[in-house]
């Protein structure tokens, strides 16, 4: 039987989840921050995005199928190994060996999705508060993250590498908030969420094992036999359980990640401005304007994260799809024709618009499964649904590839190769 908490340890439980949303999440945002500074403007930031993601989306698309397996101090020494040598290998890496940053941007990205699929499946054990504090936790990241990084780079002048190697320690609070400040259930759990069937299927399993024991093992091919027909059987079981989770929440969830990174590493760098009508204190170049971005698109997601806490809640869906939808096609015009903006600052509040709608987009997904999937299934949907915003970004990366470029090279042609202009690592 599961154990969920009473009001009194709530607030324990909310603090617990958002420093695990905010360390899990801080390293991605302070290297998306960074892609510019990391592989220059020469290069698209799709690699920065890819390297960033694909390794995390990978590791949630193949976690159901094995993560229950893992107990939770096994990940969370495997997340501090993998996210502080990560960022360890990105900041001492030469200018000239991009590839050695890249991997670290990659063993970063495993430490990610590895971390979100074990929290939030963890939030099956707490009750809403840990959602909440999860998911305010990972808007926190966003927020404090590029924050931080605009304050120590654009303002401060620190170099690059040095506040890189700052935010490698960071990964350690993991075990700190584990051990002493996240209260644990009253039973001991070795495996992470086995639910009902997956319980029986166990069982049925050892039945299994102790009459082929008592029967002396039989022949090793017939052994073998069994063993890949359980082993089909188990993937068959997985996939069908992951179906009727699609069309109500990964859909709209990747379409809305889709739109809001399309913008943010494909559209937003060729958004500039002539640095003649800005404020030099904070933009003294154009790699600037893109850093100020993602500061305001990390505020409006760590808002609308933090909106669930204090009881709004959306919904339809789709209908953040859409909106978000909408904002990539002003931004390509705006891109493309320099219209319907001829300033930077409705643009800026159009980029805080645009996180509010993805951060909405997040909580209110994993709110919506929470209320809606029966408790046999919560935990496990819990780390199918998180593939979702994995599988936008990637597909979002590949388009950005082409499009980062393309919108670049069209300004070009009219005489603005501000898109051109950067610093690298």
């Amino acid at each position: 039987m599961r154990t969920y908490f009473f009001s009194h340890d709530s607030q324990k439980v909310f603090i617990s989840f958002f420093l695990f949303g905010l360390l899990n999440n801080i390293l991605y945002v302070i290297i998306l921050s960074a892609a510019i500074d990391l592989v220059g403007s020469s290069t698209p930031k799709a690699v920065v995005l890819l390297a960033d993601v694909v390794p995390s989306f990978t590791f949630k698309l193949v976690a159901p199928f094995f993560i229950h397996l893992i107990p939770y101090k096994i990940r969370l020494y495997s997340l501090i190994v993998l996210s502080s040598g990560g960022m360890l290998l990105i900041s001492s890496s030469p200018t000239n060996l991009k590839f050695l940053k890249i991997v670290g941007i990659l063993l970063a990205s495993l430490s990610s999705g590895m971390g979100e699929v074990s929290f939030l499946q963890l939030t099956h054990y707490y009750k809403d508060d840990a959602i909440g504090g999860f998911s305010s936790g990972t808007g926190g990241a966003g927020l404090f993250g590029s924050f931080l990084f605009m304050l120590f780079t654009n303002i401060m002048g620190i170099p690059v590498w040095i506040v890189l190697i700052f935010f490698a320690i960071t990964p350690l609070g993991f075990l700190i908030t584990y051990q002493f400040l996240l209260p644990k259930p009253s039973h001991e759990y070795h495996a992470i969420g086995l639910n009902e069937e997956e319980e029986e299927e166990a069982e049925e399993e050892a039945e299994d094992m102790e009459i082929e024991l008592s029967e002396g093992g039989g022949n090793s091919s017939s052994s073998s036999s069994s063993s890949s027909n359980k082993l089909t059987a188990h993937i068959t079981n997985t996939v069908e359980r992951i179906k009727p989770l699609v069309l109500p929440f990964m859909l709209p969830l990747t379409t809305v990640y889709i739109s809001e990174y399309v913008i943010n590493q494909g559209i937003s760098p060729t958004l500039l401005f002539p640095l003649d009508n800005l404020p030099s204190w904070l933009f003294s170049s154009y790699r600037d304007i893109y850093v100020v971005y993602g500061f305001l698109y990390q505020l409006g997601v760590f808002i609308s994260r933090s909106s669930v806490t204090f009881g709004i809640r959306i919904k339809r869906l789709y209908l953040l799809s859409i909106l978000q939808a909408v904002n990539v096609f002003i931004t390509i015009i705006q891109s493309m024709f320099d219209l319907p903006f001829t300033s930077i600052w409705p643009l800026l509040m159009l980029i805080f618009y645009e996180g509010l709608l993805g951060g909405s987009s997040y909580v209110n997904t994993f709110m919506s499964v929470s209320e809606q999937v029966p408790k046999s299934q919560r935990e496990f949907s819990m780390g199918c649904v998180s593939i979702s915003d994995g599988l936008g970004i990637v597909l979002a990366g590949c388009i950005n590839w082409w499009l980062e470029t393309t919108l670049c090279n069209l300004q070009v042609q009219r005489g603005r190769d501000w898109c051109l202009k950067g610093d690298s690592l």
